[in-house]
């Protein structure tokens, strides 16, 4: 009777151990199969970001800017940066000093242009841009003087066909809002959709850009 119940708990004992040992590698199996589908999935799911990422930028996008003191070239780096877009600085051939954009000196370069239109025909480096029938939408930057867009953008504006184009203006100021700058440039050009635009203050963050860039849908 002793010998009896040794072998069954001996044969008891062999089955066990089977079981277990089938046990740990069905588990084994399962996760492994986990990790390559988690592999997979991950894959998958940076492939999907990659291709996201790279949506925005269709190569289309121009962004145009006169920047004073900096601050509208900051404004337009950020969008830039957003968008994927190419940058395009309007620089006059006689650049504006400190002295000259002194406004609250009355003999000052921006002042005398103030006070006399006739004095404000900037002659620009460049006004044209290569490949510009490539760019369905074209942002115009500019520091506010006066009320309106700083003129040395008004060149730019009149030497170009923007048919077929979205135009945005953005500015920058340290008080002063967008008033009808825009709408100006708009009748300036003749052409082109053009949208309404967005004042930053001399301040600007990256932030601020992006949120009217979410609100704008690019």
């Amino acid at each position: 009777m002793s010998i009896a119940r040794n072998r069954f708990n001996t044969v008891m004992a062999a089955f066990s151990g089977l079981a277990m040992t089938f046990g740990l590698a069905a588990c084994s199996g399962q996760s492994g199969s986990d990790s390559a589908d988690d592999a997979s999935a991950s894959s998958t799911q940076q492939s999907q970001q990659g291709q996201e990422a790279g949506a925005s930028s269709d190569g289309d996008v121009l962004v145009v800017y006169y920047s004073a003191t900096g601050n509208t070239e900051r404004a337009a780096q950020y969008i830039a940066d957003a968008t994927g877009g190419d940058l395009f600085e309007l620089e006059p051939v006689e650049p504006y000093t400190d002295d000259d954009l002194n406004w609250a000196d009355e003999n000052s370069r921006v002042s005398v242009e103030h006070e006399d239109e006739s004095q404000r025909d900037v002659a620009l480096v460049a006004d044209t841009v290569d490949n510009w029938d490539d760019y369905s939408t074209v942002f115009i930057g500019y520091p506010i003087w006066w009320g309106i867009a700083a003129w040395p953008v008004d060149g730019f504006v009149q030497a170009n066909d923007f048919t077929g184009k979205t135009v945005i203006p953005f500015c920058t100021s340290s008080s002063s809002g967008l008033g009808n700058s825009g709408e100006l440039l708009a009748d300036m050009a003749g052409t082109g959709e053009w949208l309404e635009g967005q004042r930053f203050s001399s301040g600007v963050s990256q932030d601020d850009v992006q949120e009217w860039l979410d609100e704008l849908g690019l």
